[in-house]
């Protein structure tokens, strides 16, 4: 529920009464009220009925108990009071499943008359693409489409006059290009791509207080980065130094009034902490020191690491060495791979790859093709090509490190999660390199993602033609590109960890795998948790997935570091 408090002192007064809870909420600039968004009660069934919780299936996950309802736009008065209805239908505002950004946000126009929604056509997860930007009359209650377009479109925030409208679209309204920013009148129209120069997959887009320009982030190599960009003009990127402001699929940051920033963010030594700077032009200083005890510590230096990879790309990873790091010795290698696909490995604070390098590895974090880092020829190129082309860029990343004479080539181990677990089966099933491999949340079979996850039917979109694979001659492709299909040339020691009501990747896989390789006589342990969520968020079983990572790289990994 909302509530609101008085912050000269008091108790908080609870001033919504939603029966199924609030998802968001926006405070109306003249502060008189607050928009929020509440999920429809479900059918209200009699006498017997009402004990049958039968439903049908749409285009959600396997874990789904009850059909969706819609989500709708509500507002209420501030001081409390009568809630008043704003929209209602069969669609749905679009709602938020981590991980993933939030749900695309509610933004009053200045004047407080209207406002801003992304409309997606269903509450069906597995139909999140089918989003548009709505504007909404307040006071009529009336809404209508702010572009033509018919999908992909949300996150809109008005400019600071309220004439115009920001909001993120696809390059060309295809999915696997990277995200860019795209301002139009308030009126209506597609308006214009403000970012394509930029070629970064563009996660924020704030307006400065003149109204003549937009704050944009996403990744940028091996950082985490911001840019100040003028309508119509040249993007600058902000010399952030040595921080990367926090990202999860959105980057949180406040702009003050007088055109100062604040962010939550790290630098390679130093975990999370509150930054600020006075203008886009100055520095950023430090406003925390709550993990001056972490920062204090021993660490291991972390570094870029660039490589000319398969294909024409130019590559790039993240190498952490160990505290104490002897370039005189040769050192077990660890590949930890991030998820995504569309994201990066970036030099900002990593305890896990820090964890592991003081385990006396060098822990390297590749990025590859479908990183959403390096532009968007870069982040396409995984298109109809989830594995080969990303397992040949990681592994010319490999054969980079080598080069520099510090890794023990026959002591190498690969793990990651969710896309890492893709990528990580991928490569014990096409490369025999390794001696241990630790797969989370692993997708192995595409077939099982596409009919069982939340994303489910999505799924369609990373394949040729954006087709079912039981359709045409799709199914072919899914199993070409799923892991499992190769599981016979499996042969590295596996840990296998997924949480048993995951949404994004189905339990199921993990099954599949662990009887494939025990079959096949693959030394392999399956370790589940007991939760929803795509990985553990309490510290005692994150914690228990840390150490069995790391004792599984122990145990085949071990043995005196080598010197040349």
């Amino acid at each position: 529920q909302v509530f609101v408090l008085d912050m000269r002192g008091g108790e908080a007064r609870q001033i919504t009464e939603a029966t199924n809870g609030v998802e968001q909420y926006a405070w109306r600039p003249d502060g008189a009220d607050i928009a929020y968004v509440t999920p429809d009660d479900a059918e209200h069934k009699k006498e017997i009925d009402a004990h049958n919780d039968a439903f049908e299936v749409g285009d959600d996950g396997y874990l789904t108990t009850a059909a969706p309802t819609p989500s709708h736009l509500w507002i209420v008065p501030a001081a409390g009071g009568t809630a008043r209805r704003l929209t209602r239908g069969a669609w749905s505002l679009a709602k938020s499943e981590p991980p993933g950004p939030p749900s695309s946000p509610l933004a009053w126009s200045p004047d407080s008359k209207s406002l801003l929604f992304t409309q997606q056509a269903t509450p069906h997860f597995g139909n999140a693409d089918q989003s548009v930007v709505m504007v909404l009359d307040v006071a009529t209650g009336e809404s209508r489409k702010l572009t033509t377009h018919q999908a992909f479109e949300g996150y809109a925030t008005f400019s600071p006059d309220g004439s115009r409208v920001s909001y993120w679209y696809p390059r060309d309204g295809d999915p696997n290009n990277v995200n860019d920013i795209r301002v139009t009148a308030v009126t209506g129209g597609d308006g214009t791509d403000e970012t394509r120069a930029v070629d970064r997959n563009l996660v924020r887009a704030v307006w400065m207080a003149d109204g003549k320009s937009l704050l944009v982030g996403g990744h940028d190599g091996t950082r985490t980065a911001l840019w100040l960009l003028p309508l119509g003009g040249a993007a600058k990127r902000l010399d952030l130094g040595d921080v990367s402001p926090s990202w999860g699929f959105w980057i949180d940051v406040s702009l003050g009034r007088d055109g100062a920033l604040a962010f939550a963010g790290s630098t390679p030594d130093r975990p999370t902490e509150l930054y600020y700077l006075a203008s886009p032009t100055t520095p950023p200083r430090r406003l925390t020191d709550l993990n001056a005890e972490v920062a204090s510590r021993q660490l291991g230096t972390m570094e870029r690491l660039e490589w000319p990879g398969p294909d024409g790309f130019r590559d790039d990873g993240v190498v952490t060495y160990p505290p104490g790091f002897d370039k005189a010795k040769r050192y077990p290698l660890v590949l930890i791979i991030h998820g995504g696909p569309t994201a990066a490995s970036v030099r900002a604070f990593n305890l896990f790859s820090q964890v592991v390098a003081a385990h006396d590895y060098i822990v390297f974090s590749p990025n590859y093709r479908g990183s959403d880092n390096l532009g968007n020829a870069y982040q396409r190129a995984i298109f109809n090509d989830a594995g080969d082309g990303p397992g040949r860029d990681v592994m010319a990343g490999i054969a980079a490190l080598v080069r520099l004479g510090v890794v023990d080539t026959t002591r190498i181990a690969v793990s990651g999660w969710s896309y890492g677990g893709y990528m990580t089966t991928w490569l014990t099933g096409h490369y025999h390199v390794w001696k241990a491999a630790v797969a989370g949340a692993a997708v192995t079979n595409l077939v099982d993602q596409y009919n069982m996850a939340d994303f489910n039917v999505l799924e369609r979109y990373s394949f040729a033609s954006f087709g079912s694979p039981w359709t045409g001659k799709s199914l072919q492709a899914y199993r070409d590109q799923s892991p499992i299909s190769y599981v016979a040339a499996m042969k590295t020691p596996t840990l296998i960890l997924s949480d048993v009501r995951d949404p994004r990747v189905t339990v199921t896989q993990s099954y599949e795998l662990y009887h494939a390789l025990r079959d096949n006589g693959v030394p392999v342990k399956f370790v589940a948790y007991p939760l929803d969520g795509h990985f553990p968020g309490d510290p005692v079983r994150t914690t228990d997935v840390y150490r069995r990572w790391l004792g599984w790289l122990d145990q085949y990994l071990k043995g005196p570091v080598s010197t040349r």
